[in-house]
């Protein structure tokens, strides 16, 4: 899928991307290479040394990504009930 569903056409925001952050720009011209190092040694720091969960938790989300969410689709019960979706009736009740 992509461009050839569209007739070819881009699929970008035309003028100013919406899709971008604005603080983003901020924050690059407001912090140098070498103040934003110091932040991330902090934060690595407070998370190995004083065992602060927050930022070993901003520490593995910027470097790993944020984790997906998992269902546990495992169930301890012997049977499950399963109502027909399609017409609402519990096929335990049909007569």
């Amino acid at each position: 899928m992509g461009r050839e569903s569209n007739g070819g056409h881009s699929t970008k925001a035309k003028g100013i991307d919406r899709r971008k952050n604005p603080y983003k720009d901020i924050l690059n011209d407001a912090l140098t290479e070498k103040q934003l190092l110091e932040v991330v040694r902090m934060l690595h720091k407070k998370a190995t040394e004083d065992f602060d969960v927050a930022a070993s938790k901003i520490l593995m989300e910027y470097y790993l990504g944020k984790p997906t969410q998992q269902m546990d689709i495992n169930t301890n019960v012997e049977s499950i009930n399963l109502i027909n979706l399609g017409n609402g009736i519990d096929p335990n009740e049909v007569t």
